[in-house]
């Protein structure tokens, strides 16, 4: 603890530290996956060599700002909530383009650039006609963001600070995550944490399940394979069953099987929200929690905030990309 004084008013909703990335995506058949090697529909770490490799080896693609928890803020921020970023790019075009996309989606971000190799993150996605997506990702310039680079003052002004497991895995972010939990805690702040993905939580669960034990984190997003992995319980029920009682909030997706919430004792359950056609799948997760947390901000019941989740995860898998496209205040208007 830090001994900082408990701040009464925050000047953010939500602040998130994650991986500052930009996703180039395109379109491709099932045979492609196959033929080169690729974790279909999950996330793989590359080097600069492999990323290169997979651009060579891509269509026509698109760039797109994204980052788990950057997206995340995306969808908060058009959701009407106060954001801010933390998170390393390198001075380079591709660190410009996250700059440039991230503050126009009216989220404060001052993180400084870094001036030396290596340059800024890249995830490779790869879209089957399925809807499906395979992700390669060169964290870059992102495994290296530093504890000096946290505004120990921001993080201590939002309400909530949230965290992605991606990021957990280089070392200078993981120690900059862990302060960053120290300085939330002694301001009295929330920490919300997004596990992020199963071979994550495969090489890190032991951090992730003393975190749990020791109280740090207070809402924790999982989806069902997670769950599974973090848990060792194949069963949802049983998973949830092991988790619940030690995180004051849990949120559990199942893709189109809806989700469950659990909040000190209380649990709701909610219908995944129909869409026409699946288009990609990237973001869906990210979405959902931005849905989530912006009813959770403002005190919404818990049903509620489930159901926002899934009207916003909706949304992001009807189109390419992992950021909402839409006017989605307008939309939650509609549907709710």
């Amino acid at each position: 603890m830090t001994g900082r004084l408990f701040v009464t008013d925050p000047r953010y909703d939500v602040i998130a530290i994650g991986n500052a990335i930009v996703d180039i995506i395109a379109s491709c058949e099932n045979e492609t996956i196959a033929e080169l090697g690729l974790n279909r529909g999950g996330m793989t770490l590359v080097d600069a060599d492999g990323a290169d490799t997979l651009y060579a080896a891509m269509g026509q693609a698109t760039e797109k700002s994204g980052g788990s928890a950057a997206n995340t803020l995306a969808g908060l921020a058009q959701l009407g909530t106060q954001c801010a970023f933390i998170g390393q790019v390198a001075n380079d075009q591709f660190g410009e383009v996250f700059a440039h996309d991230i503050r126009a989606a009216g989220i404060d971000f001052d993180t400084p650039m870094r001036e030396s190799e290596p340059p800024t993150g890249r995830c490779l996605i790869f879209v089957t006609p399925d809807g499906e997506r395979t992700m390669n990702t060169f964290l870059g310039a992102g495994q290296f963001l530093p504890a000096a680079a946290l505004d120990e003052d921001l993080i201590a002004s939002a309400s909530i600070l949230y965290l992605e497991g991606y990021l957990w895995d280089p070392e200078e972010p993981r120690r900059a995550m862990r302060r960053a939990i120290d300085v939330a805690k002694a301001a009295g702040r929330k920490v919300a944490f997004t596990a992020s993905e199963s071979f994550v939580i495969d090489r890190h669960g032991d951090d992730f399940r003393a975190m749990i034990e020791d109280g740090v984190i207070d809402i924790l997003f999982v989806n069902e394979s997670e769950l599974a992995t973090l848990t060792g319980e194949d069963d949802f029920e049983a998973g949830i069953a092991a988790i619940a009682g030690k995180v004051p909030v849990l949120v559990a997706t199942k893709g189109e099987k809806g989700a469950v919430a659990i909040a000190h004792g209380e649990r709701a359950e909610v219908a995944a929200e129909p869409v026409a056609k699946v288009i990609d799948t990237t973001g869906a997760g990210d979405q959902f929690a931005a849905g989530f947390l912006s009813g959770f901000v403002k005190d919404a019941a818990l049903e509620t905030c489930l159901k926002r989740g899934a009207i916003a995860a909706a949304e992001v898998i009807s189109h390419y990309g992992p950021r909402p496209e839409t006017d989605m205040q307008a939309l939650m208007a509609e549907k709710l």
